[in-house]
């Protein structure tokens, strides 16, 4: 597992089999995946202070990260309740 916090299995760990499943048999939940992991990876090398970017930059960075994870666990939410 990533050392990156905030990473799609560390946010929803009791899900990680229905992310997998997810990610193979869905391509519009594969997108938001890849799209959320892009956006964290971003985020954490701008905190890491590897990338810089100004402090607007990096709320609006989050606050699509946060979007994402609230439109995934939706998505989420509604594959446990049909399992």
């Amino acid at each position: 597992m990533s050392h990156t916090p905030h990473e799609l299995a560390a946010e929803f760990p009791q899900d990680a089999a229905i992310i997998h499943k997810l990610k193979i048999s869905d391509p519009h939940f594969a997108n938001l995946a890849d799209t959320y992991h892009d956006l964290n990876r971003e985020i954490h090398r701008i905190e890491s202070e590897v990338e810089a970017a100004s402090d607007e930059r990096t709320e609006t960075l989050k606050k699509k990260r946060l979007a994402l994870a609230d439109e995934i666990g939706a998505i989420l939410a509604k594959a446990r309740a049909e399992a």
